[in-house]
């Protein structure tokens, strides 16, 4: 009798990408670097772009496409092999197969995913709503789960888990949908006592975008109802958040065989074009940081204690890029934490772990990896 000398089918992975966010384009960005770097002699990939509409759609492996040229954002639909057809992943825990429809053609097997890289910024995608679907449907990916992706898009309740654990948070007052719909005076004048109480200037943001994206610097009362409404076209919830003095610095988490890790520290310098360090200073005009950040010792320990504690205090897995002032007394305090943080050549996340020893392809592999070793249900 023979042996069988067939190999083992290389692990499939579904790189997730788009989406219907303000963020689409970054998503699309993200997932270009990464399917650059994964290692194709190691794993099968299948591109999975996710249209402004919300269709799933098959896509070019093109990252050469993905990147931001001349300032023009990609998209899904110029990436999209058919303008109609769509991609179908099952929510039959049994089965993992993707199945491509066609209107009008014979539904087309695609075979079976073991892993998925959901490159999703912002609602519908890194709030827990795909994470949730990838539950039902029993396979892997990488990432936070359910309940840490929503807190962790949810900069109101992220704050509130913050509180709970004992990490400092700044001053904040949010303005939920019905306030500003129903009683904008009222809501209104809570923000200026808010203000009167922790001064001028504020920041308002959308409660759950990312990319600093619909957030406005609002020096008087001025400003403050057409910020509320720029917000608002990113989110009906709205979070306003007072002036903290202090240098931005930012820290990596990654989750490793022995538990979650801290990279160095980067510190992301005042930009003096913007107003603050907003999404075209971000993604458009290339603002850099300094890794490491030149913070000294006893600082950086303390700041790789912090952002570790704030991923197991929302129940982060994969990783984390956690964002903190360094005020002038010397205390941190956390902005904020992202559950899928931005990985474009610039982005700070994989420049902090490069500096830290851990590749660009290193740490998609890790990344995959545990994904691929960590079950869905509960954990």
């Amino acid at each position: 009798m023979s042996e069988n000398t067939q190999s083992p089918r290389k692990p499939r992975v579904a790189v997730v990408f788009g989406g219907r966010s303000s963020e689409h384009a970054i998503s699309v960005v993200t997932a270009g670097a990464v399917l650059s770097a994964i290692d194709r002699d190691k794993y099968d990939v299948l591109p999975i772009g996710i249209t402004t509409d919300g269709r799933w759609a098959l896509t070019a492996d093109a990252p050469e496409r993905m990147a931001i040229a001349d300032r023009a954002l990609p998209n899904v639909t110029d990436l999209a092999e058919s303008a109609t057809g769509g991609v179908v992943l099952s929510v039959d825990p049994a089965s993992r197969e993707v199945v491509y429809n066609e209107p009008g053609s014979v539904p087309q097997a695609l075979g079976e995913v073991d892993v998925v890289f959901p490159m999703l910024h912002g609602p519908y995608g890194e709030d827990g709503t795909l994470q949730g679907l990838l539950e039902l449907s029993g396979v892997p990916y990488v990432g936070a789960g359910v309940l840490a992706s929503a807190v962790g898009q949810d900069k109101e309740y992220m704050k509130r888990v913050f509180v709970s654990f004992g990490l400092p948070v700044g001053p904040y007052v949010v303005v939920r949908p019905r306030e500003w719909e129903q009683n904008p005076a009222a809501a209104r004048k809570k923000i200026v006592e808010f203000a009167a109480d922790h001064g001028w200037p504020l920041f308002v943001k959308p409660a759950r975008g990312g990319s600093s994206m619909g957030i406005t610097k609002v020096d008087d009362l001025s400003g403050l109802d057409e910020a509320v409404e720029e917000a608002r076209r990113h989110d009906p919830k709205v979070i306003v958040e007072s002036l903290i003095r202090g240098r931005e610095i930012e820290c990596g988490v990654l989750e490793f065989e022995d538990g979650p890790r801290a990279s160095v520290p980067a510190e992301i310098p005042p930009v003096t074009d913007h107003d603050f360090y907003d999404f075209e200073a971000k993604y458009i005009d290339s603002a850099s940081g300094i890794v490491p950040a030149p913070i000294g010792d006893e600082a950086t320990a303390e700041i790789q204690r912090l952002a570790v504690a704030a991923y197991e205090a929302v129940s982060c897995e994969g990783l984390v890029r956690a964002d903190f002032f360094l005020t002038e007394d010397g205390g941190f305090v956390i902005n904020e934490i992202n559950t899928m943080p931005g990985f474009t050549p610039i982005s700070m996340y994989p420049r902090m772990w490069q500096e830290s020893g851990v590749s660009y392809p290193e740490l998609v592999d890790r990344l995959i990896q545990a994904a691929l070793n960590r079950s869905t249900g509960l954990r």
